[in-house]
């Protein structure tokens, strides 16, 4: 009988060791898939001193300016660099990084370039070299021959000049995620924190509004909800986002833009996790599986956001929506300063045929005097950190 159960417990030790090995040879396969041996180069850009390896200030100046925050991460930024001048720059929006199917007029495009040119003059400031920004100084963009325009005319001719560094308190936080898509906490934000948030609109010409009525939190989470419904019910819009999703470390480094997991908020072995499983069995991130967590995604995030804000403009100029752009930058950084996190909700803004019923709702509603609402936004204090995103290298946005 002991020979039995010596047996018997030899069998049960070999099986137990075989389902460790078993998992430990899965774990080992999916960790390699997903790339989790990979340096991430892709966040290098995030460091504080990566600036420093440029001795050109303009190029100093850029490598903070691509951390903005921007539409579907595409980085839709050209710059072009002065021969005979050390000191000047223009920006030019990048042609070929474009989102015609939910930015089909490429306002959202257009809102990104002045991010980008906010923390370029944040970042000028602060290491002594104030920007002069003149937008479109050769004309706005002929709309009959957008593309063809955006090669030829610049966004903004940028002059830099030397000064005394000046201690900008917006710097410190150019360095943290741009976006939060995670539930906030239920704290109302403050009288005085909507006072300063309100400080950051210096333009006559922009309209920024900061809601926390009950009604008000209600319908934008509604609305938050009803554009990701809409729009994840087309599969033209999914099939975009499938095209920049990177699914693991080897694509990531080798894109550096677009969409991952880590905009879900997912890290560490988690992420890993996923992404081996998405690249060992890449129809497990089917359209119905995206679907289905993009509405729940917006669904926690309308029944946790204490606040919102409304960026406005009096037209729909791309001048406006440069200038909106700007003020969304200045935004994210008092915010951040101030302890706070923000989100666009960029779909029931979006102006493509099968949006056009939500976009008219909410602009007769909240922007009833004919203004064009450039961003929705949640703002709160955040329930977790949130992962930085990929941004290509500096130099890769230098173009002859």
């Amino acid at each position: 009988m002991e020979r039995g159960m010596s047996k018997g417990y030899k069998i049960t030790k070999i099986t137990i060791l075989s389902v460790v090995v078993l998992l430990a040879v899965l774990a080992v396969t999916l960790f390699t898939a997903s790339g989790a041996q990979k340096k991430a180069k892709y966040l290098d850009p995030w460091k504080r001193d990566y600036f420093e390896q440029f001795e050109d200030p303009r190029l100093q100046v850029i490598a903070h300016g691509l951390l903005a925050a921007n539409s579907h991460n595409l980085q839709p930024w050209k710059i072009r660099l002065d021969q005979q001048n050390p000191l000047l720059l223009y920006l030019y929006t990048d042609n070929e990084r474009l989102a015609l199917e939910s930015d089909s007029l490429a306002r959202q495009t257009l809102v990104s370039q002045g991010t980008f040119l906010e923390y370029m003059r944040v970042a000028g400031e602060q290491l002594g070299y104030p920007a002069e920004i003149v937008l479109f100084p050769d004309g706005e963009y002929d709309e009959q021959h957008l593309s063809e325009s955006m090669e030829r005319k610049p966004v903004a001719k940028i002059t830099l000049s030397k000064a005394s560094p000046q201690n900008n308190p917006l710097y410190e936080f150019m360095f943290l995620p741009d976006t939060n898509r995670m539930a906030y906490q239920p704290d109302e934000i403050t009288s005085a924190q909507i006072r300063k948030l309100n400080k950051t609109n210096t333009d006559q010409d922009l309209i920024l509004s900061i809601l926390n009525d009950k009604a008000d939190i209600e319908k934008f989470g509604a609305y938050g909800v009803e554009g990701t419904e809409i729009e994840t019910g087309l599969r033209r819009m999914n099939d975009e986002s499938a095209r920049i999703f990177r699914s693991n470390e080897y694509q990531k480094n080798k894109y550096r833009y677009g969409f991952s997991f880590e905009g879900q908020g997912t890290t560490g072995w988690k992420k890993h996790l996923l992404q081996g499983l998405i690249t060992i069995i890449p129809f497990l991130n089917n359209e119905e599986a995206s679907t289905k967590l993009a509405v729940e995604a917006a669904q926690t995030a309308a029944g946790h956001t204490p606040s919102y804000a409304l960026i406005l403009s009096k037209d729909n100029s791309r001048t406006s929506q440069v200038k909106a752009g700007m003020l969304y930058s200045r935004l994210i950084l008092t915010a951040h300063e101030e302890g706070l996190v923000m989100q666009p909700l960029s779909q029931v803004l979006q102006e493509y045929p099968e949006m056009h019923e939500a976009y008219g709702k909410i602009h007769r509603e909240y922007a009833a005097a004919g203004e064009t609402i450039q961003f929705l936004i949640r703002l709160g204090r955040p329930t977790q950190d949130t992962p930085l995103s990929m941004r290509r290298e500096a130099v890769d946005l230098i173009s002859e």
